[in-house]
C-alpha cells in the first residue's frame, strides 16, 4: 500500500504519467467533459468528495507550473484556489476553460456543488 496522500490507483497513475505542460482538470459535479477526454469520476454524493479535498491530494504528488480558473468563480473561491501551490494562476472565461479541456489528459469529477469550482493544472517538472 502506498504511504503518500493520494491512494486512488487510477488518479495516482495518471499523475505519475504526466509530462511537462500536460493538463489535468479537477472539476465540480456538473462540469461537462468533452467527448474523448478521459474522466476519473470520484463523485459519490453531493459535496463528497469536495474539489479542495481532491486538489490537496493531487498536489501532494503533482508539480504544478501554472493553473487556470474561471473568471466567474468569484473572489472567495479564487482565493481558496490561490492559497495552494498551483503556480501562476490565469483567470479565463468559463467557456474558454471548457474549451481548453479538450486538450486535457483527464478530467477529475468531484462531488463539488459550488458553481465554477474547477481548476486547470498544468504539470511542471521537479528539476
Amino acid at each position: 500500500m502506498k504511504r503518500t496522500v493520494l491512494l486512488h490507483a487510477e488518479l495516482s497513475g495518471l499523475v505519475a504519467a504526466m509530462g511537462h505542460g500536460d493538463l489535468l482538470v479537477i472539476g465540480d459535479a456538473g462540469l461537462p467533459v468533452p467527448r474523448g477526454v478521459r474522466v476519473v469520476d470520484l463523485a459519490v454524493t453531493r459535496g463528497i468528495p469536495g474539489v479542495f479535498d481532491v486538489l490537496d491530494a493531487v498536489l501532494a504528488e503533482m508539480v504544478v507550473e501554472r493553473s487556470a480558473l474561471a473568471q466567474e468563480a468569484g473572489a472567495d473561491l479564487a482565493a481558496r484556489f490561490r492559497a495552494r501551490q498551483i503556480g501562476a494562476v490565469s483567470p479565463m472565461p468559463h467557456d474558454a476553460l471548457k474549451a481548453a479541456m479538450a486538450e486535457a489528459r483527464a478530467v477529475v469529477r468531484t462531488g463539488e456543488f459550488t458553481p465554477y469550482a474547477n481548476i486547470c493544472l498544468y504539470a511542471g517538472v521537479a528539476f
